[in-house]
């Protein structure tokens, strides 16, 4: 089963325009799309949801190719899905992020379909039926079943799918904001914040929570106050990858110029130097930048689209691996407390993922298993050790005591640093 990691809205009361850009980086968004696209060509496990969501919503589109990836979508994930709601698992989040790609590809929910106990009920039916068993479990545990990032997400497709959502089921996102219990860890989760934000404005629009409007009111305030509030210096809204969806909901809530411009700035800085490699992380940001949220999915209408995203054939790029030599110390602390130390030496520029496998082939005691998800392959067990979902654990990686922002395949060892792999509940 593909697994939604978890890495890791506004009330708009302010009038004016939205948040708004030069006019003068066509070609920057030109080249993220171009990217975008490319990278389906590459992609490895299932087909992404969320990398067809950006490239739908953005202004150049190739029919072949995103016609294609559609196909693929209905095809390898939707039995993937198929596969995980027959056994029962929680799949919120990723369910959403389907119909939230269908969606935003005109195509008609109500035809798409899983079948569990010989029972066959469309993709939205099984979508609530999720949220309603999330919001069962927030009710006796006082969390979701998954999480509320997962949980927004499936607030969001139903209401941009046109589907009413229960006021129960929005109450609990609404409880969950004014509480403050959107983390990640100890950690306060800007990505949460964004999507719930979205989230609820939706409901917000669609008025169907009449009965508790002053609540949704100060929900949504809470939760931009809370976006405002962690923005950095530099721009960035949390870090360079929870940027993406913290001004998406800025946008959706229609924040002035003035409270996303530096923002889009940053994205635009890090996009100019490549620190968006992730198709993920491009999927998120994409959007953003052309100033647009996942709310817009709700009214495309997929007519008379540009037809001018085009790839130009790339000659090989051959890397050879730096004669450079860098020592990585890892700590492995287990969820007794327990903990072991590693040392091993490996090129400059090589990936974490690549120093771990390095370290395991040394037959030292140090073992690893990963997952997939849409970020790419994370740490599932370390040392015989399950971090798994269901216990509420993941593995907690830092490096000389900051966590990282990145996973492990693309978090990149340029110098000599202790990577410390903790098992962490959430």
């Amino acid at each position: 089963m593909l697994s939604l990691v978890i890495i890791t809205g506004l009330l708009a009361l302010t009038s004016g325009k939205p948040c708004d850009t030069d006019g003068s980086n066509s070609q920057l968004l030109l080249s993220l799309s171009q990217n975008l696209l490319r990278s389906l060509e590459t992609q490895e496990g299932l087909p992404n949801p969320s990398v067809h969501i950006a490239l739908r919503l953005s202004s150049r589109h190739n029919p072949t190719k995103e016609s294609e990836h559609l196909d693929r979508l209905k095809n390898n994930l939707h039995n993937d899905l198929q596969s995980s709601l027959s056994s029962s698992q929680s799949v919120t989040g990723l369910l959403a992020l389907y119909a939230l790609a269908l969606k935003s590809s005109c195509y008609d929910l109500n035809t798409v379909t899983f079948t569990v106990a010989e029972r066959s009920e469309t993709l939205l039916t099984h979508l609530k039926k999720q949220m309603e068993l999330e919001k069962e479990h927030i009710a006796f545990s006082q969390r979701p079943l998954t999480n509320y990032y997962q949980y927004s997400l499936g607030v969001l497709a139903l209401c941009v799918s046109g589907i009413r959502v229960n006021n129960h089921v929005s109450h609990r996102l609404i409880k969950a904001a004014e509480h403050e219990q959107f983390k990640h860890g100890d950690v306060e989760s800007v990505d949460t914040y964004a999507v719930a934000g979205m989230a609820l404005q939706c409901v917000k629009d669609a008025g169907s929570q009449v009965h508790n409007a002053a609540e949704l009111a100060a929900a949504l305030t809470k939760i931009k106050q809370k976006l405002l509030a962690s923005r950095r210096p530099d721009g960035h809204i949390g870090n360079e990858f929870s940027t993406g969806l913290a001004v998406q909901a800025l946008l959706a809530l229609g924040s002035p110029v003035g409270e996303c411009a530096a923002s889009m700035e940053a994205m635009r800085r890090d996009a100019r130097s490549s620190t968006y490699h992730n198709p993920m992380a491009v999927s998120q940001i994409l959007p953003a930048l052309h100033q647009k949220s996942y709310l817009a999915v709700k009214t495309k209408n997929c007519l008379n689209e540009d037809e001018t995203l085009v790839l130009e054939p790339l000659d090989p790029v051959v890397v050879l691996p730096s004669e450079t030599k860098v020592t990585v110390m890892v700590e492995v602390v287990t969820s007794s407390g327990a903990t072991a130390h590693y040392s091993v030496d490996v090129s400059k520029g090589s990936s974490l993922l690549e120093a771990l496998e390095h370290l395991k082939g040394r037959n030292v005691g140090f073992t690893f298993d990963t997952e997939t998800s849409l970020w790419g392959p994370f740490l599932s067990a370390v040392n015989g050790e399950q971090a798994r979902q269901s216990d509420r654990r993941y593995w907690h990686l830092s490096s000389d005591g900051t966590a990282l922002n990145e996973g492990v395949s693309d978090f990149k060892i340029n110098a000599a640093q202790r990577i410390t792999i903790r098992n962490t509940t959430y």
